[in-house]
């Protein structure tokens, strides 16, 4: 049977991008291939975990939806994966950043270049794209296939550049309106 490394599982609301406000299972997963200066979760941590385990748990939570993050999970996930979530009666979302092939069968996909990398190179389509927004030219992501564009002013720490940041981020969703503002809502009111 397939093992995992996983860094946690949760319950508790989406916050941020399309899902905002609807509860999900978190499925976070060890480890990244990037090596962002703004990461702000601690992913590199885990525990091995059998794919009974993952289902038991996630099944133990009443919400349909499970996100698979990380962390990068495209390191990680798979076919199997996908196919018992399934079973279990789950829809299944990904957030990734776009660097990897997916398995077949995730329901949607978020894809969030980071802006160090570029555009996402194993993933032309997306049902979301979320940009961490930390003045980077945002016309380099027009060649992405999606309806659904959202914005995220990069969290650094330092209130003054954050709230530059969120200045630059709502005039852009002024000037091109298919982007939409992304505030990481569970941060802002102080839940996990």
């Amino acid at each position: 049977m397939n093992t995992y490394y996983i860094n946690e599982i949760f319950y508790s609301l989406q916050g941020e991008g399309y899902h905002t406000g609807t509860a999900a299972t978190f499925i976070r997963f060890s480890g990244c291939n990037l090596k962002c200066p703004f990461c702000d979760t601690s992913h590199e941590n885990g525990r091995k975990m059998t794919l009974g385990q993952i289902v038991n748990t996630v099944s133990a939570n009443p919400s349909r939806l499970v996100v698979l993050t990380g962390g990068e999970p495209s390191l990680q996930a798979d076919g199997e994966l996908i196919a018992a979530l399934h079973e279990a009666g789950k829809f299944i979302a990904i957030e990734t950043n776009g660097t990897r092939a997916l398995p077949e069968g995730i329901d949607w996909i978020t894809c969030s270049p980071k802006p160090e990398q570029g555009l996402p190179s194993a993933i032309k389509h997306c049902d979301e794209l979320k940009v961490v927004y930390t003045g980077q030219d945002m016309s380099a992501y027009d060649s992405i296939d999606t309806s659904r564009h959202f914005i995220q002013p990069c969290d650094t720490q330092d209130a003054d550049t954050n709230r530059r940041l969120t200045d630059e981020c709502i005039e852009i969703c002024k000037t091109d309106p298919r982007w939409r503002l992304s505030l990481q809502t569970h941060k802002l009111i102080g839940f996990r």
